[in-house]
């Protein structure tokens, strides 16, 4: 199980893979934190537009439901049982979730310098003097020594006293790197979901193309059987024989590669769930389209709630409260530092007020000459908040371009889809008509080869589109940042 910190991330780790596969398609990582700034609702920094501007076909009164946001794998029980695994097992979320932990400690170390400092200290001093010149004693004796022990217990405390808030922008600052890092782990698990699930549809795809392979190559021998029966009957010339060989031969070659890219996408799976890639995964049965459809008026601000935005929008906040800091190191920095405690010869002594020392101390530091080195810190921070607002700004309208292209690609593929499937329930119905034809002696058997090529050829296609609009379908849910639904899932 991936540890995250305590009391920071909202992102708990469910034991349940269905429920934390819930949390994770339904993340919205806008939510506050303990220390400024708070999130709040993130604005884009372009004009966007209350719709996307790609018109879809939708089915009467469907609404946006939360249900959607898992609605592409929600009715396969395989593969929620494996996105649980990868959630367990992932050595990508592994590394994404100790970036954050790193990011947790280094929020702490960046809002440590807003408190006071205490220390405890215990020192037991030994010493000997060596007194030389004094009149006392024989003067050939030598010198006269003193060997004394001190003890001293004392607590010292300092703090600055952040008159112009360059601490509290500093602490600021990694506060909002730690809210950017844990955007970063939510954008890493929405990735892994994805990328599971994708590479879950293309194994189940290739599944079906060895099926479709296998089905061929039966079908082929059994012509070619009744061909060379033909034949040897004196009814068929030994062009057709060849021809129907050649075609079984070039289906059984076609198999191979079929199995063979059949075990790469097992072995690719695997290791995205942390296996070892023996290659022994099955995948589904049946690769269906997806049931829901786009659902109507689709706003725009759903694109807000991507993690990877917020990730470049905490950034945005990060370098600008940096610059903030940077033009107070400029002013003066007043320090405060304060100590007490006892000391005496004897270690038993510390506990009488009588050997009480104390002191107080207040410091006044103003910079006058470093070399140019803070304002240039200060041109440095100020050109770094403007890479990350224009860094924001790209990511915006990228991501942009890509919902606009996916809610497009998904009204392209759903009908490429319809026509595939007509094409290849006519190929089927066509090249079952040029056998009984060859059969009753009507047609050559080029007729029936091409018929056969067809046929193979427009269920093989359909099988791939039907897979590439799953994968869209994934890549639209992700580019949304989990769905159709702006509800928040807590």
């Amino acid at each position: 199980m991936i540890r995250l910190p305590k009391g920071k991330s909202t992102l708990a780790v469910v034991s349940n893979p269905g429920a934390r596969l819930a949390v994770v398609l339904g993340i919205v990582v806008l939510s506050g934190c303990a220390t400024p700034p708070p999130p709040g609702e993130l604005k884009s920094p372009v004009e966007a537009p209350a719709d996307y501007a790609t018109e879809v076909e939708r089915e009467p009164g469907l609404s946006a439901d939360p249900a959607g946001r898992i609605e592409v794998w929600n009715d396969d029980p395989q593969l929620r049982s494996i996105l649980g695994e990868a959630f367990e097992q992932s050595p990508t979320l592994a590394a994404a979730a100790a970036r954050l932990q790193a990011a947790d400690a280094q929020a702490t170390i960046a809002g440590a310098e807003r408190y006071p400092t205490l220390n405890a200290d215990l020192t037991r001093t030994r010493q000997k003097q060596n007194f030389v010149g004094l009149p006392i004693g024989d003067a050939g004796s030598g010198p006269i020594t003193s060997t004394s022990t001190s003890w001293r217990a004392a607590l010292s405390s300092s703090w600055e006293v952040d008159l112009w808030g360059r601490v509290r922008n500093g602490a600021t600052a990694g506060n909002a790197d730690f809210e950017a890092a844990r955007a970063d782990y939510a954008a890493a698990e929405l990735s892994l979901a994805a990328q599971v699930a994708k590479a879950w549809y293309r194994l189940t795809g290739a599944r079906l193309q060895v099926e479709l392979a296998e089905e061929t190559v039966e079908t082929f021998r059994e012509s070619a059987e009744q061909v060379e029966s033909r034949f040897e009957r004196g009814i068929r010339s030994s062009l057709d024989v060849r021809s129907s060989l050649a075609q079984l031969a070039g289906a059984e070659a076609l198999l191979e590669q079929r199995r063979m890219a059949y075990a790469s996408a097992a072995r690719q799976l695997e290791a995205l769930l942390g296996r070892y890639p023996k290659g022994e995964l099955e995948g589904a049965s049946v690769l269906s389209s997806p049931s829901l459809a786009v659902p109507d008026g689709l706003p725009a601000e759903l694109l807000l709630r991507r993690p990877d935005l917020v990730a470049a929008e905490r950034r945005y906040v990060a370098a600008s409260h940096r610059a903030k800091q940077a033009r107070r190191e400029l002013f003066p920095r007043i320090s405060l530092t304060a100590s007490g405690g006892r000391s005496s010869a004897e270690l038993e002594d510390l506990l009488d007020g009588d050997f009480t020392v104390w002191s107080f101390v207040s410091n006044l530091l103003q910079p006058i000459f470093q070399g140019g080195r803070l304002r240039a810190n200060v041109r440095l921070n100020d050109a770094l908040t403007d890479q990350a607002a224009a860094a924001f700004a790209g990511s915006v309208l990228s991501a942009f371009a890509e919902v606009e292209t996916l809610l497009d690609a998904d009204v392209r593929l759903a009908d490429q889809e319809t026509y595939l499937g007509e094409a290849a329930a006519q190929s089927t119905a066509a090249r079952e008509l040029a056998e009984s034809r060859y059969r009753s002696g009507l047609i050559d058997y080029v007729s029936v080869l091409d018929a056969q090529r067809s046929e193979l050829d427009r269920r093989s296609s359909l099988i791939d589109l039907q897979t590439v609009r799953l994968e869209s379908r994934v890549d639209l849910y992700v580019a949304l940042g989990g769905g159709f639904s702006a509800t928040e899932t807590e």
